[in-house]
Order: structure tokens, then C-alpha cells, then sequence
């Protein structure tokens, strides 16, 4: 998780909501991001989405099987439906969203037993860190009137 904090400050040098991610396999990170929307103009270039996509090419398939997904918030439908369609074992997230998240928040995507394959799921780890820097982040844009 520390190194998804890292790639979620990096995020703050382009202005971008302070979100990272990391995919592991055998104890080792793969692949990481930060989001990246504001940098690339893609509403779908989120810290997750990358390092999936970075994890899959790495490894040289999109079954990223015995991998698992740190994100320091709690992934949105979109992230979540991307890691249960890579087949990630596992998604270890820190702060949750009430407002988007889907991983118990607002629904369920990584769990629902109506899916082809769900992932275990474990919350709240080092939320307060990964927290803090979403929250810093917020309050400066509303200082700044943006």
C-alpha cells in the first residue's frame, strides 16, 4: 500500500485526484499508476485501469490470476468490474467512498456471486494516510475556488 500512496502523490504534480494503484503477484509489484485524467483527458485512465493494463502487458496476459490490486481508495464500478474481468484474486483497498465506491460502499461488484468470478476483498488498510491525502487534496481546490 505504501507504494500506491506514492503513485497516488505523484498524481498531485498534474493536478489530479490523488489516487494510486499497484498490482502484486509473488510478493512483487508488477505494475503501478496514479490517476491520470486530468493528464490525459480520459475519464477512464484511473490509477486502476492503468496498472491492470500495465500488470497485463508485463506479464503478457489479461488473466492476471494470483495477482492482487492495492488501491488507496476504494475502487469505483468501473475499477472494480476491470479487476473482476482480469480475474484478480484480491483487491486491498485503503480509504472508502461512500460516494462511488464498489466494493461494499454503494454495491458489491468485486463479490457479487452473480459474476464469473469474484475477488477477496479487504478494506480500510492504512485509510487514514490514504485518506488525509484525498481530503488535503479537496480542501485545497475549494481554498483555490476550484
Amino acid at each position: 500500500m505504501r507504494v500506491a500512496i506514492r503513485e497516488a502523490e505523484r498524481c498531485l504534480g498534474w493536478g489530479d485526484v490523488p489516487v494510486g494503484a499497484v498490482v502484486v503477484r509473488d510478493r512483487e509489484a508488477v505494475a503501478w499508476a496514479g490517476n491520470e485524467r486530468e493528464r490525459r483527458g480520459d475519464p477512464t485512465a484511473h490509477a486502476e485501469t492503468l496498472a491492470l493494463s500495465r500488470a497485463s502487458e508485463r506479464l503478457g496476459t489479461w488473466r492476471l490470476e494470483g495477482c492482487t490490486l492495492y488501491v488507496t481508495l476504494e475502487p469505483c464500478a468501473m475499477c472494480a468490474g476491470a479487476a473482476v474481468l482480469a480475474r484478480v484474486d484480491r483487491v486491498v483497498f485503503g480509504a472508502a467512498d461512500p460516494k462511488a465506491g464498489f466494493a461494499g460502499s454503494l454495491g458489491d461488484l468485486l463479490r457479487d456471486p452473480r459474476l464469473n468470478h469474484r475477488a477477496i476483498v479487504t478494506g480500510g488498510v492504512l485509510a487514514e494516510e490514504c485518506g488525509a491525502l484525498l481530503k488535503a487534496f479537496f480542501r485545497d481546490r475549494r481554498e483555490e475556488g476550484g
